[in-house]
């Protein structure tokens, strides 16, 4: 009798285990959610789309109406299918992303979800010319001072003083602004204000 109770027992604890085990097993996870931004360079915190700039459009579930390299014509235009040619120049990317929803949505598409990532960028430019090693346009793609481009272009020629630089900066409305630098006042450590952040169409002209 008391063999028959202790089987008995067991197979409840056996049969209660089971149960629990089924009640405690974890839902299957939910699928990932399919990522709608696409792989590509992390732009700077101020960065507006600009010419020449190489852009990825994609459409989720839209494979016809994604666009793996869409380039910002001189016009500052992008062409897409259904929607043809669309303003890109001087947005952000998340504000191209709105309107070609909003377009894409006028022309027919239902939901559409639109997100741009930026393959190349190729609107931040500054320029630096005159008695430096090596003059030119150099990207700003990071935070970059009057100082450090001098660096990044080799420094000053010889028997160049460096104390009448200009950075001519052209704002909106195409006024130009001449700002001086004297790269041996900064080199001393004095008058540290003269070392700004350059922005994109600067041209720092070196005197020789």
């Amino acid at each position: 009798m008391k063999r028959v109770a202790t089987i008995g027992a067991a197979a409840l604890l056996t049969t209660s285990l089971a149960a629990f085990a089924g009640q405690a097993k974890p839902a299957d996870p939910a699928p990932a959610a399919q990522a709608l931004a696409p792989a590509g360079i992390t732009p700077p915190a101020d960065y507006v789309i600009g010419i020449g700039d190489v852009l990825m459009i994609n459409y989720w579930k839209e494979p016809d109406m994604s666009i793996d390299s869409a380039i910002v014509r001189p016009d500052g235009m992008i062409t897409l299918p259904l929607i043809n040619d669309v303003p890109a120049m001087g947005l952000k990317p998340d504000q191209l992303s709105d309107r070609l929803a909003t377009l894409s949505r006028k022309a027919g598409l239902v939901d559409p979800r639109v997100t741009v990532g930026i393959r190349a960028i190729n609107s931040r430019k500054v320029y630096i010319w005159g008695g430096i090693a090596k003059p030119g346009p150099y990207d700003l793609l990071v935070p970059t001072t009057v100082l450090q481009l001098i660096s990044i272009a080799g420094g000053p020629k010889e028997f160049v003083d460096g104390d009448k630089i200009v950075i001519i900066r052209t704002d909106e409305t195409g006024k130009q602004t001449p700002i001086n630098f004297n790269l041996k006042e900064v080199q001393r450590g004095r008058k540290l204000e003269q070392n700004i952040p350059l922005k994109p169409g600067d041209v720092v002209t070196v005197p020789e």
